[in-house]
């Protein structure tokens, strides 16, 4: 049986200090620590070289930033979890909209606030850990270094003088056993370090993801409501333009069949027929109208616009709306457009001989249920529409649930929130 590699120093710790001792993971530990002093000099000097500019000491301020994403990207050294900037992306692109955004978000000056302690405490304990782990490692190495540089002896004040070779063997035994224990020691510190650096440099439960969530929630309640400004568009053309249009010309054949009365002939029967094709092609045109954005709706409600649904359903249904004030404009063209879907559902795939719509409002929400007593299985997945119902619905932070078994009955209920 295989084992997942460890993603952090610590899983590789908790996996087995010999084995971790094997591994590179202490050099990569040790190698964190030291590095923060590098990190933390340059921009120490980038910080105090913007702040004596004038014209550049707002830009010191964004130098947190900076430093952020360096350490974020510096924890895959020791931490192979993703940590994802707080950021969320400017809505236009250039310079001045990165700037203008940046500013306002908390996550900059929590940033600028590590930047500082950082560079002031931070980097240097972490140096002052790996240095500890850098003498032991002296330690070990010191007759090697002595038999190899013999021109140079150790300081007294590191060594405590020259030690005869036996003894300094010794000593480096001792260190070699003192080794695995700042490996451990240091491997400890750094761990806690990481959890420090991700709380305040990523944060808990990760607030990038919810900042593009919401982003992404807005783009599609923006979408909606421009798809359902286009729809109105496009009845308001049609019922001011072509309907009207139509509606002339089967007035005007209307016109020529009474002038044409009582004749036979070819001419006549061209008549009749183009004037019954314009009349099937205005009843069409209305119900296309009718479908697209009901005047109902606008004019007189959600109950109004779902009775006119149940009145033209080719299935009897039983209406019942109870609704004490009138909801938003788009929940309810949202409460419609469902039901329609839903019995056209209802009238094609469920051989249902009765269905039901419900409206009322239920804790700040209209909650919507329509059902048939036909024989049940609807499944979203097999094309009748109800995936996009439920994307609807979820663009108005609402929720659907569907109780379909075998045999029915069905029953769709959506809840749509009326409140911000």
């Amino acid at each position: 049986m295989t084992t997942a590699s460890p993603r952090s120093a610590w899983e590789a710790l908790a996996a087995g200090p010999v084995r971790f001792l094997r591994t590179s993971w202490p050099w990569r530990v040790v190698g964190w620590a030291l590095s923060g002093c590098l990190v933390a000099v340059v921009w120490t000097v980038a910080f105090l070289g913007l702040v004596v500019v004038p014209v550049a000491a707002l830009l010191a301020l964004l130098t947190g930033v900076g430093l952020a994403d360096v350490e974020r990207r510096r924890l895959r050294l020791v931490d192979r979890t993703a940590a994802s900037s707080p950021h969320a992306r400017p809505r236009r692109p250039g310079f001045v909209a990165w700037f203008a955004t940046r500013f306002r978000e908390v996550a900059t000056w929590r940033e600028l606030g590590y930047a500082v302690v950082f560079a002031l405490v931070l980097a240097w304990l972490d140096a002052a850990m790996g240095l500890v782990f850098c003498l032991g490692l002296a330690i070990v190495l010191a007759p090697v270094l002595i038999a190899l540089t013999p021109q140079v002896q150790p300081d007294e004040l590191v060594w405590f003088g020259p030690y005869p070779l036996l003894a300094q063997l010794g000593l480096s035994l001792a260190g070699l056993l003192l080794l695995p224990v700042l490996a451990y020691l240091v491997t400890a510190y750094v761990a806690a370090r990481v959890a420090l650096t991700r709380v305040l440099l990523v944060g808990r439960g990760g607030p990038a993801p919810h900042a593009e969530v919401a982003e992404l929630t807005r783009s599609r309640v923006r979408l909606v409501e421009a798809m359902d400004a286009q729809r109105r568009r496009i009845e308001r053309d049609l019922h001011d333009g072509a309907q009207q249009r139509l509606t002339g010309v089967a007035m005007t054949l209307g016109l020529a069949r009474l002038e044409l009365d009582g004749t036979t002939g070819p001419a006549r029967e061209l008549v009749d027929r183009a004037y019954e094709q314009s009349r099937l092609a205005l009843a069409e045109l209305r119900e296309l109208v009718h479908g697209i954005h009901p005047q109902a709706l606008v004019d007189s409600g959600l109950p109004a616009a779902l009775a006119t649904l149940a009145d033209r359903s080719p299935v009897p249904v039983q209406l019942d709306v109870t609704l004490p004030a009138r909801p938003p404009a788009e929940v309810e063209a949202a409460a419609w457009f469902i039901a329609g879907e839903a019995l056209a559902n209802v009238a094609k795939h469920s051989g249902a001989a009765q269905a039901w719509v419900r409206a009322r409002t239920s804790g700040g929400a209209v909650v919507l249920e329509i059902g048939d007593d036909g024989r049940g299985g609807a499944d979203p997945a097999g094309g009748t529409g109800l995936v996009g119902l439920a994307d609807r619905v979820s663009v108005l932070g609402g929720r659907i649930t569907l109780s379909s078994p075998d045999g029915g009955p069905t029953l769709l209920t959506v809840e749509l929130p009326c409140g911000p």
